[in-house]
């Protein structure tokens, strides 16, 4: 797919670190499968994948973590 960020790129499958920061609260997910743009790097996350990142910081925030580091285990 066309990156709607730079115009310049297309997508192909990788894996990227999401970064969240909420609070005190920062929580790296590695790992994770996302269309990544060829030019600019910028990444597209599934449905799924924005689902199961958004848990994984949540569940860190609601422990009262400020930072944490997970590796993503996806099979």
């Amino acid at each position: 797919m066309e990156c709607t960020l730079c115009k310049n790129g297309n997508t192909e499958k990788g894996n990227v670190t999401v970064t969240l920061e909420k609070g005190e609260t920062i929580v790296l997910i590695k790992n994770v499968p996302a269309e990544v743009c060829t030019n600019c790097g910028h990444y597209y996350l599934s449905t799924e994948m924005t689902q199961l990142v958004l848990e994984k910081g949540k569940e860190a925030y609601e422990k009262g973590t400020e930072l944490e580091v997970v590796k993503l285990q996806v099979a």
